[in-house]
C-alpha cells in the first residue's frame, strides 16, 4: 500500500488570499495568522497576493477570477459571518460556502476556506488565529498532496 506523507512545504507557491472586510476585526486576525503560517511554512512574502471584497458573498466571484489566471498553487478564503436576528446568516453562510467548494471543483486549484460561521463575536475571536494558520496549511498540504497525484 502506498501512503502519500502530509507535505507542508510552502517553498515557491503562490498563494491568492481572498479577505472578506465585513466584520473587519475578525478577518483582520485571520489574516494576520494566516500570513504569519504561510511564511512560516516556506512561502515568500512577496508571493501572496490579498484582494479584500466587501463581504462573503462576494468571495467566491474573486476566488473563481484568480483561480482562472493559473497565477496561484492555492487560494484561501478569510472572514466571518456572525449570526445575527435574521435567516440571513444562513443564506450567506451556506451560499458562501457552495460558491467556494464549486471555484475548487470546477478550476482544480486548492481553495482553503476560513470564513468563519459563528454563533457571535467571542467565538468568532477566540478562532480567528487557529483558523487562519490552518487555513495557510491546508492550502499548502492540498497543492503537495494534489502535485503528488
Amino acid at each position: 500500500m502506498k501512503e502519500i506523507e502530509i507535505n507542508l512545504d510552502g517553498k515557491g507557491m503562490q498563494i491568492g488570499i481572498v479577505l472578506s472586510r465585513f466584520n473587519s476585526d475578525i478577518g483582520d486576525g485571520l489574516l494576520s495568522a494566516c500570513k504569519a503560517e504561510l511564511i512560516k511554512l516556506g512561502v515568500a512574502e512577496d508571493a501572496i497576493t490579498v484582494a479584500t471584497v466587501p463581504g462573503a458573498l462576494e468571495s467566491p466571484l474573486v476566488l473563481h477570477y484568480m483561480a482562472d489566471t493559473k497565477k496561484y498553487d492555492a487560494l484561501i478564503a478569510l472572514g466571518a459571518i456572525i449570526r445575527g436576528e435574521t435567516y440571513h446568516f444562513e443564506i450567506v453562510s451556506n451560499e458562501s460556502a457552495r460558491g467556494i467548494t464549486e471555484v475548487q471543483l470546477n478550476t482544480g486549484i486548492p481553495v482553503a476556506n476560513a470564513i468563519l460561521t459563528t454563533e457571535d463575536d467571542d467565538q468568532a475571536l477566540a478562532r480567528m488565529s487557529i483558523k487562519g494558520a490552518e487555513a495557510a496549511a491546508v492550502a499548502i498540504e492540498m497543492v503537495n498532496l494534489l502535485k503528488q497525484l
